[in-house]
């Protein structure tokens, strides 16, 4: 399986000029061969393939004075940016045909995004120094944060720069989770895991992850950073610091968020052989007024790490239907309840007399709809009283009770 790495990079003050050099010039190749296929499309001609693209956009525009500045910088880079276009038109199609989630057209780049990349092959001749320094062509030897050896030899980098002005060097390498020295020790576990926002994880065996809410524990600073940045001038420098302020406020967030699922979706992978979780409609719900708590929650990128750690650790993922009703089922007796208010926590059971916990009963429910062997017992709270047969809802009396017995049944 391919794996990503990413690593903090710190270029001095000269080497910052070569990567924004890079960023351009691959943003205007891009934006060209964009342009020169939706002309096409709108003439109706065929797209122009990517051979002939790479020849009229990079060799021979090099040899104009006009495009005399792409040679300043390795031809990988902006052969690369042709084969982005490529994937992205390829995903569009795709996703018309249903093959994939739909996605939208390609759209030109700008220059005021908050991300912007280069991606360096083999062929660029880039290499990690023995003095643990990437080494980039026409750039030179930039400073690596290493939080971790790579399992094996990368095939490409991509250096990134993210709104908050920070530098960042993404690995693509091949790891086999078989002979992966990583590799977690077998165990009988399983678990089934309702996802929610007061805790964004509730396990099956009871145990409940409050959620840490970064976004609302920020929302003061962030506050006060945007309505700085909204008194300065546009166009002028102090709007620029006043932004960079912003997009490193919500970079800190976001980095305790991603670090916190991490944390998470690696104890529960070690602790379990088997991890069963819900297609929740994220997109939907985001519609909704609990927009800012559900992306303040991360459950989709928290979803996809159990997923691709399962896969790598040797462990099992389930993924159940949206639709499966595991919040008005019994976990003990089966019996569905029928739909109930949010507000509803605890819900008594009309079938076993049991009083259930709602987020630990869903989630026994979405282990045992995946198929997996749980016990229901950290869904209960407490036993309940078991209704009475109709045959026994009334008191009969044998005899006829004596006026001080009913005097005193009516006193009670």
């Amino acid at each position: 399986m391919r794996l990503r790495y990413s690593f903090r990079l710190y270029p001095n003050g000269s080497q910052r000029s070569a990567p924004t050099r890079a960023f351009g010039c691959a943003r205007v190749v891009y934006n060209d061969a964009l342009r020169a296929r939706e002309t096409a499309r709108a003439d109706g001609l065929p797209f122009p393939r990517t051979g002939d693209l790479s020849k009229a956009l990079i060799t021979e525009a090099k040899k104009t004075p006009d495009r005399e500045w792409p040679g300043e910088l390795s031809a990988v880079v902006l052969q690369q940016s042709l084969r982005d276009l490529d994937t992205a038109y390829r995903n569009f199609f795709d996703g018309l045909k249903g093959k994939r989630p739909r996605t939208g057209a390609p759209r030109f780049k700008s220059r005021k995004d908050n991300r912007q990349a280069v991606r360096f092959t083999a062929n660029a001749r880039w290499k990690i120094t023995s003095g643990g320094d990437l080494s980039l062509p026409k750039v030179g030897d930039v400073r690596v944060k290493w939080s971790r050896v790579l399992p094996s030899e990368p095939s490409t980098v991509t250096v990134v720069k993210d709104a908050a002005g920070r530098y960042f060097c993404s690995f693509v390498v091949e790891s086999d989770p078989d002979t992966d020295l990583t590799r977690m020790p077998d165990t009988d576990a399983v678990v089934g895991i309702d996802l929610g926002l007061t805790h964004v994880a509730i396990l099956s065996d009871g145990t409940k992850i409050d959620s840490p809410k970064f976004l609302r524990r920020a929302e003061k600073k962030l506050k006060r950073a945007q309505q700085s940045l909204s008194r300065k001038a546009k166009g002028s420098n102090n709007r620029g610091k006043a932004r960079l302020k912003v997009a490193e406020a919500h970079a800190k967030v976001a980095d305790a968020r991603r670090e916190f699922h991490h944390q998470l979706s690696t104890k529960v992978i070690r602790e379990n052989q088997a991890v069963a979780v819900e297609d929740l409609a994220v997109k939907g719900l985001a519609r909704t007024n609990l927009a800012r708590p559900v992306h303040d929650a991360g459950w989709s990128a928290f979803v996809t790490m159990l997923e691709y750690k399962a896969a790598r650790y040797g462990r099992t993922f389930l993924r159940i239907g949206r639709f499966e009703p595991t919040s008005q089922v019994c976990s003990n007796c089966g019996v569905k309840g029928g739909p109930k208010p949010l507000d509803v926590r605890v819900w008594q059971c009309q079938g076993c007399g049991g009083r259930l916990d709602r987020d630990v009963n869903a989630a026994v429910n979405v282990a045992k709809a995946a198929g997996l062997a749980v016990s229901a017992c950290g869904a209960q709270v407490r036993p309940g009283l078991l209704p009475a047969p109709r045959s026994e809802a009334g008191t009969r009396l044998s005899a006829a009770p004596s006026a001080r017995s009913v005097e005193g049944i009516t006193a009670r």
